[in-house]
């Protein structure tokens, strides 16, 4: 059988499904290119751009929302606001006791090195630097400062660790905006040595109360005899002008007694002469007369 002569039918609307495809093609590229080619860049961030032909971009783009080429640029993003970092190390002090000491950094990239940093340190730069010049920042400051001077001069030493750090994190392009130092902790020798002073000194303290408090005693004993001795002097002076003056004092005395008795609850029956209640009996006028 030849087939040589038999014609094919051709399906009709075969152009039509084949605009269709390219239709499709050209949209699908479209919107691939559409959504690829947007990319945002939210608030405390900043973007770099890197291309496969000329690699990173010089510009750093701000907030907002921005375009690029796709699949021949790709964005990437860095976070510019200051994050803490807490690093702790072990120095031996200028007497050379063992201080732990914990330090909290808040740093943050220099916006406009972007590019730069990410050449030289990549996207995780503060791994690949804070550890490496906070511990050396640390030993070489504490090894200037005695352990005592540690504690006392804290601010300073806090002072020139912050000096020091800001200059050498500037030459990574990263800024610190405050350095602290959150703890000190000594050796249990030394501590212990502190603990054994601090007693010591407390004693010290609590023997010089002693000390002054019995002096204080001995005054206040010489003043009080003195006080008594002057009220005496000046009481046989008193009588000696003016006998009645007992009179005025046995007056006194029953006064008192008098009224100590009124206001008792109970009944009571006592001798008036013991009581100095007799005032009846004394003659003022006899103890006048004496005068």
């Amino acid at each position: 059988m030849n087939f040589k002569n038999v014609k094919t039918p051709q399906m009709p609307g075969g152009g039509a499904t084949s605009a269709l495809i390219k239709l499709g093609v050209i949209g699908g590229l479209g919107l691939y290119g559409a959504m690829n080619s947007l990319y945002n860049v939210e608030g405390g961030h900043r973007a770099i751009v890197f291309n496969r032909l000329g690699g990173i971009k010089e510009k750093v783009y701000p907030e907002g929302t921005h375009l690029m080429i796709p699949w021949f640029e790709r964005p990437i993003i860095y976070d510019v606001r200051a994050r803490p970092h807490l690093v702790e190390s072990t120095s031996g002090s200028r007497d050379l006791q063992m201080v732990k000491i914990g330090l909290r950094v808040l740093t943050r990239p220099v916006p406009d090195q972007l590019p730069t940093i990410y050449r030289t340190l990549g996207e995780n730069y503060n791994e690949r630097v804070l550890p490496s010049i906070i511990h050396e920042t640390l030993k070489a400051v504490v090894a200037q400062y005695n352990a005592s001077q540690l504690i006392t001069q804290r601010e300073s030493v806090s002072r020139e660790i912050r000096k020091i750090l800001t200059e050498r994190a500037a030459n990574f392009n990263i800024a610190l905006d405050d350095v602290s130092l959150t703890s000190l902790t000594f050796g249990k020798e030394f501590t212990h040595a502190i603990e054994a002073k601090q007693v010591a000194a407390q004693e010290a303290e609590r023997a010089k109360f002693v000390v002054e408090k019995a002096e204080q005693d001995k005054k206040s004993a010489i003043i009080r005899a003195q006080g008594e001795a002057k009220s005496a002097q000046l009481i046989g002076q008193a009588i000696a002008n003016n006998p009645a003056f007992i009179t005025l004092r046995k007056i006194e005395a029953s006064r008192e007694i008098a009224q100590t008795i009124s206001n008792s609850s109970n009944r009571v029956f006592l001798n008036s002469n013991d009581l100095l209640l007799n005032l009846q009996e004394m003659n003022l006028e006899s103890a006048s007369g004496k005068k």
